[in-house]
């Protein structure tokens, strides 16, 4: 709208229509759909040649040819293609705030341990005291209690390498060791130390909120990553009835964990929509910086094939992973 588009549609859902209103004003439809499984807006000349388009229909076009995407400058349609995953991302940030601000809790990155009689504590074995505060775990800085954990899931089942704030030094602690468990087939670290309480003010909640946002973002690519290495298999992948049957649980579970979450499935969205994979935005994005960089348009069939090729790879896996779910539902 900013950039002078013509928007034929604004959809909330996918699949069948439900509901549809048009606007006389903008000739723009705003529609609800039957599938709660996103959205979408349709663009007036975003895959096409609108003025051949029109005159082969022998019809008057809905919008004229200058408010066609096809139409706009290069950084203004690489703007239109990234404001969709931003504002995934920005979506799971407000959720986040959200989330954190009801916990009424923050926790630190501070070491505390409960020992109890005949209870070996592996990390503290291995050099951990108590009332260190974590600065880093191996190359990556935490912040939170939940970044510590994350890491020690995601690393855990390796020594580590655990950069700490101790008596006002900083102390390198190598190879530290932390007990695993098996969670669906897949071995992870475990924490086996408590944490201690920042102040809940303002700006250790907007602290808390930002950097588990980004270990939300981390924790995305790290598991497409793990995915492409083998480390997870197919049954760690869910379509939308999947998704359905954990959004259920977690609201059976309660608020937190229903906006965790939220969270976790806004970010998917938009961290795994940036990819430069054809039929993503991101696939999108990157045939634009090819135009910008080269200085004409791509030949637009090119580009259609290419597109409808990675578009066509990925519904057929979402066909794959619906089937899956539901004959575990079974």
């Amino acid at each position: 709208r900013l950039f002078g588009v013509g928007i034929l549609e604004f959809s909330i859902g996918m699949g069948p229509k439900l509901f549809s209103l048009r606007s006389k004003k903008s000739n723009t439809a705003y529609s609800l759909r039957a599938l709660p499984i996103g959205g979408y807006v349709s663009m007036y000349g975003e895959d096409s040649d609108v003025e051949a388009e029109a005159e082969a229909a022998d019809q008057a076009p809905p919008f004229p040819s200058e408010a066609a995407f096809s139409q706009k400058k290069v950084w203004q349609r690489m703007c239109i293609v990234l404001a969709g995953p931003l504002m995934n991302l920005l979506l799971g940030f407000l959720v986040m705030l959200i989330m954190v601000t009801s916990a009424g809790e923050l926790y630190s990155t501070h070491v505390y341990y409960v020992e109890k009689e005949g209870q070996t504590i592996i990390s503290q074995q291995y050099g951990l005291q108590d009332g260190d505060k974590i600065l880093k775990i191996d190359n990556v800085n935490v912040h939170t209690r939940q970044e510590v954990v994350y890491e020690i899931m995601h690393k855990g089942t390796q020594p580590l390498d655990i950069t700490v704030l101790r008596d006002g030094q900083t102390v390198l602690v190598e190879d530290v060791m932390f007990p695993c468990s098996e969670e669906m087939g897949v071995v992870i670290g475990v924490v086996d130390f408590y944490a201690g309480l920042d102040r809940f003010n303002l700006g250790n909640i907007l602290k808390h909120s930002y950097f588990r946002s980004v270990s939300t973002v981390k924790m995305v690519v790290d598991s497409f990553t793990d995915l492409i290495r083998g480390r997870y298999g197919m049954e760690a992948i869910s379509g939308p009835v999947g998704m359905t049957q954990t959004i259920g649980e977690s609201v059976a579970s309660g608020l937190q964990s229903f906006l965790y979450i939220f969270v976790i499935i806004t970010v998917n969205l938009g961290v795994l929509n940036l990819f430069p994979v054809p039929g993503l935005d991101g696939g999108r994005f990157l045939f634009l910086t090819i135009e910008a960089v080269i200085r004409r348009p791509l030949n637009p069939k090119v580009e259609g094939i290419v597109q409808f090729a990675g578009l066509f790879l990925m519904l057929s896996l979402a066909l794959a992973v619906t089937f899956k779910d539901i004959i575990r539902l079974f």
